[in-house]
């Protein structure tokens, strides 16, 4: 008596007597995978890797070794895309930079706004309604001779520096934070230097990433500190990043620094020390909070100005 001829249940011209350990279809060489005892079916695989958890670190992040910093690198990107747009069009600062209040007159000429209404001087700045500014000066740079030095290659430094940073900060962070956070503290802390050039020093142009990079430097402070790890290098880097933001409070915008810098801070807190049960409620929750926060510092300080 000859024995049934048993082909592959996904592939039926295919004879066949392996089957998968785990359902008993018999399958063909290719929709075997490699178990630990025998093989499995392509089906039973695919159930077997949505059953099991995906590993994640103390902040919410995937765990993953072959994942890649790929939203640093669109934020890189972007400032580059930026800057190179910055070569090609200079008036883009002017458009784009982060600019509290000013005024525009009939003659195109840009003045230092001091409040109330000038009939035929248009207000611009974010207290004239240009609210992305506060967001779109954080993607610019100074443009070669473009700084108060009038040095040439110091626009060029500005961003080889932030980009420099962005890569060495923003890689580590991500990973911990994952994507969505990473982004997020980035953006708010982008804009918590922004606000706080908007609350103190609201007639000054500024542009640079450095508020989001300083805000980076915060998380990466707070998550070796979560983590427990040895504090002493972090602690180092941290007084460096101090002690630039002190020397460079002479010809750059301390006030986005140490906006960025605070805005980091508690935004990477609340992704630290959330209830794991319910950490992702608790973290969009603070990311919440805190930007209505940042937007109502905005709104008061815009109807200071404007009166």
């Amino acid at each position: 008596m000859e024995a049934a001829v048993t082909t592959c249940y996904r592939h039926p011209s295919y004879e066949t007597y392996v089957s998968c350990t785990r359902c008993e279809r018999f399958i063909c060489p290719d929709c075997m995978r490699e178990a630990a005892v025998g093989h499995h079916c392509v089906e039973c695989v695919k159930e077997g890797q949505r059953s099991v958890r995906q590993a994640r670190t103390v902040f919410g992040g995937a765990v993953s070794r072959t994942a890649v910093p790929l939203v640093t690198y669109v934020l890189m990107g972007l400032n580059i895309l930026a800057y190179l747009g910055e070569l090609v069009r200079p008036g883009i600062i002017d458009r784009f930079a982060m600019l509290g209040a000013g005024l525009t007159g009939p003659d195109g000429g840009q003045y230092v706004y001091e409040g109330g209404d000038f009939p035929g001087f248009d207000v611009v700045g974010v207290a004239g309604g240009e609210w992305y500014r506060l967001l779109t000066g954080a993607f610019l740079h100074l443009p070669p001779g473009g700084s108060s030095f009038g040095a040439l290659p110091f626009g060029v430094l500005h961003i080889l520096f932030n980009m420099y940073a962005l890569w060495n900060l923003g890689r580590v962070v991500e990973e911990q934070l994952g994507r969505a956070r990473y982004l997020t503290l980035y953006l708010l802390s982008a804009l918590g230097g922004s606000v706080l050039v908007y609350l103190i020093a609201p007639f000054d142009v500024t542009v640079g990433a450095s508020g989001a990079i300083f805000g980076l430097g915060a998380a990466f402070y707070v998550i070796n500190r979560r983590l427990g790890r040895d504090m002493q290098a972090v602690n180092r880097f941290m007084a460096g990043f101090l002690i630039w933001m002190l020397i460079s409070a002479g010809f750059a915008s301390w006030q986005g620094h140490l906006g960025g810098l605070l805005t980091g801070g508690i935004v990477t807190l609340a992704y630290a020390y959330a209830p794991a049960k319910r950490r992702a409620t608790v973290q969009a929750a603070a990311g919440v909070v805190l930007l209505a926060v940042l937007v109502l510092l905005v709104v008061l300080k815009t109807s200071a100005l404007t009166g």
